[in-house]
């Protein structure tokens, strides 16, 4: 899948428009980079995989101190840990920006179906995409903490034709690595 300003508008679009508008968070997109290794660069992330024009998953991964204070703002609440509430959020959250992003690329020609998105709480958790694809990273950075949404498409079939199966809900393991992932175009800093 080519990942260019067509492809990776829509997602920086669906960020900052959804934080905006359901959280009334300012975030700062940073240069998007090539995620070579899988390790999430952040203490909770949601998941949802995606059918139609091709296969992949789209994850949104999110620090403490920002998933926090964009449910915070949300719900009008005043939530110091991540418990169940805040893991529903992030599947909302990542439902959201997916959503509005798929909208976009609809319009593209580019149409997507989803799945129920998956949460995984933790420092240090490894996000398994289901395409063997680069994944393409959008980091952004609020004034309470950093958030990446990652993407990882497979090529299209020939000829436009649709993928044969369904995408299965993502997944995500256990980090076999403690540090966070260092991008190609990316220094640790901008992360």
């Amino acid at each position: 899948m080519r990942y260019d300003v067509n492809f990776i508008n829509p997602f920086l679009s669906a960020v900052l428009n959804v934080l905006a508008t359901m959280a009334q968070v300012v975030a700062l997109p940073g240069k998007p980079y090539i995620n070579t290794k899988g390790l999430a660069v952040g203490d909770v992330t949601g998941l949802i995989g995606v059918t139609g024009y091709t296969t992949g998953t789209i994850s949104v991964t999110l620090s403490k101190g920002a998933i926090l204070a964009i449910v915070n703002n949300m719900l009008m609440e005043s939530y110091t840990d991540i418990n169940a509430d805040i893991a529903d959020a992030v599947g909302e959250l990542t439902n959201m920006i997916a959503g509005q992003a798929r909208a976009k690329l609809s319009e593209q020609g580019m149409s997507f179906s989803a799945s129920t998105p998956s949460v995984v709480v933790g420092m240090g958790h490894k996000i398994q995409h289901v395409a063997k694809a680069p994944i393409l990273a959008i980091p952004f950075t609020t004034d309470h903490g950093n958030l990446v949404i990652e993407v990882c498409f497979a090529d299209p079939e020939p000829d436009g034709a649709k993928p044969a199966a369904p995408a299965a809900d993502a997944a995500a393991a256990p980090a076999s690595e403690s540090a966070p992932e260092q991008a190609a175009e990316q220094s640790p800093k901008d992360a």
